[in-house]
């Protein structure tokens, strides 16, 4: 097979430079050799009980191979920020796709969620002593942190109903309320919350009533109410919280940019944040397809006589499979591209499509993988459930599906006054093109000269 760099589509080659080009192999093979072989150990070595909730030290080896491998910290991106590796958004979209491929190559190199999302957050938004205390520390992989916003007794698909309260009391806030789906708070070396929550839960201004607050995940008052499952897994040792804030007290300089601002450090982290989840969901496929061609061509199991990969069915399975991976990356690479170009506010549309898109796509080609293996695709011995479950989750995770496709119906709709007044003024010409040459219609598709 070409290597990963040999397979970058034409459309974006020419954004892609040649130290990144190198890099992407270099990843390739550490996913390949390193991480995909390791994924098992690591899953094996977190046992059963309390051991659930450690920290595997494989993944400490894995961490350093990757530095002396120089992959470490590629997703803070050329241009916007001075903190990473600097590579675009583009070329890290390749890369993260790799990483979508192994349950350990994202934290084995450090780019994994909700920590990147966090990272880019503090970098642009974060004060100097909040860089110093916290983004520090996360950059060289001491400690992990949690991004904190959703909750289960509003629809959190629309944010402004988040209701955890954030009041000021002389030189500190104070949170009440709970949080659930807080995903890494369940690991030992979460050491901060990110949290959004109501400041001013009466300003006219509906989206300046909240405010993003750090909160050190010892501060008395938290509680770890319950670890939630997906599909049954527990995700250990990153998992998922249920958090409950009573009378949580923290310094006011924990604020990050200032009261009433957390809408826009919320939507200024999420857009890389998708393209991300995007490219590992586009990994995720590829290893499917990879599985599915195995068990399609294994010569120990022939049922009717046949390799499954002689039945019509299963060669439409590959071809379909091979088409729509294809496509949806060249829309992830759009978007990123579009990131690049601008800012994630400029890219709106793209970022949106690639949200939309790609998990369906995903969760489609990695059904027709587990298919072919039959009640083994659905059990542990092989990857295929728990990519599954975890790609479902990419629906849901930063806005479901179904708000992303109202925002673009929406401004697709408003188009329609310019696409009826095209269609309109090519009626007129061609009703004047048949008078001109005095022709009576005929099998026309649409009414010559009608108003639409």
């Amino acid at each position: 097979m070409p290597s990963a760099s040999q397979r970058i589509p034409a459309a974006v080659r020419p954004l892609v430079s040649e130290r990144a080009r190198r890099t992407l192999d270099i990843v390739e093979k550490f996913v390949d050799e390193e991480c995909i072989p390791a994924d098992a150990v690591y899953t094996a070595m977190l046992g059963e009980g309390a051991q659930r909730w450690s920290h595997p030290h494989i993944m400490e080896d894995l961490k350093e191979k990757a530095r002396k491998l120089g992959l470490w910290n590629m997703f803070l991106a050329k241009g916007h920020f001075k903190e990473g590796a600097g590579f675009t958004n583009l070329e890290y979209g390749l890369m993260c796709e790799q990483f979508g491929r192994s349950r350990v190559a994202s934290e084995a190199t450090n780019n994994s969620a909700p920590d990147t999302g966090n990272m880019e957050l503090l970098a642009k938004y974060g004060s100097e002593e909040q860089k110093k205390r916290w983004l520090q520390p996360l950059l060289n992989g001491e400690i992990r942190s949690a991004y904190v916003m959703t909750e289960p007794l509003v629809a959190s698909s629309d944010a402004t109903n988040v209701q955890l309260s954030i009041k000021r009391d002389g030189d500190t806030y104070v949170l009440n309320g709970q949080k659930w789906w807080i995903s890494g708070a369940g690991d030992p070396r979460c050491k901060l919350y990110i949290i959004l929550g109501k400041t001013d839960p009466n300003h006219p201004d509906k989206y300046k009533q909240q405010s993003i607050i750090i909160v050190p995940s010892d501060t008395p008052g938290i509680e770890v109410k319950r670890m939630l499952a997906v599909y049954g897994y527990d995700d250990a040792p990153h998992g998922h919280a249920h958090l409950i804030f009573r009378n949580v007290r923290v310094p006011a300089e924990n604020i990050v940019l200032g009261e009433g601002r957390g809408f826009e450090v919320m939507q200024g982290r999420m857009g890389p944040g998708r393209i991300h989840h995007a490219m590992r969901s586009i990994g995720a496929a590829e290893e499917a397809l990879r599985w599915l061609l195995m068990r399609a061509n294994a010569e120990h199991k022939q049922p009717f006589g046949k390799l499954l990969s002689q039945q019509g069915v299963i060669l439409q399975w590959i071809a379909k499979s091979r088409i729509e991976i294809d496509a949806a990356r060249l829309i992830v690479l759009n978007a990123a591209a579009a990131i690049d170009a601008g800012d994630a506010k400029s890219a709106l549309v793209e970022i949106a499509q690639a949200k939309i898109l790609v998990p369906s796509m995903a969760l489609e080609v990695i059904d027709r993988a587990v298919q072919t293996y039959g009640a083994q695709g659905v059990c542990q011995d092989t990857p295929l459930a728990y990519m599954w479950a975890q790609v479902r989750t990419v629906r849901i995770a930063d806005g479901p599906d179904e708000v992303h496709l109202e925002q673009l119906g929406r401004r697709e709709n408003k188009k329609a006054a310019e696409a009826r007044d095209l269609i309109q003024k090519q009626m007129d010409i061609t009703d004047a093109l048949m008078k001109k040459y005095n022709t009576k219609e005929v099998g026309v598709c649409h009414t010559v000269g009608a108003k639409l």
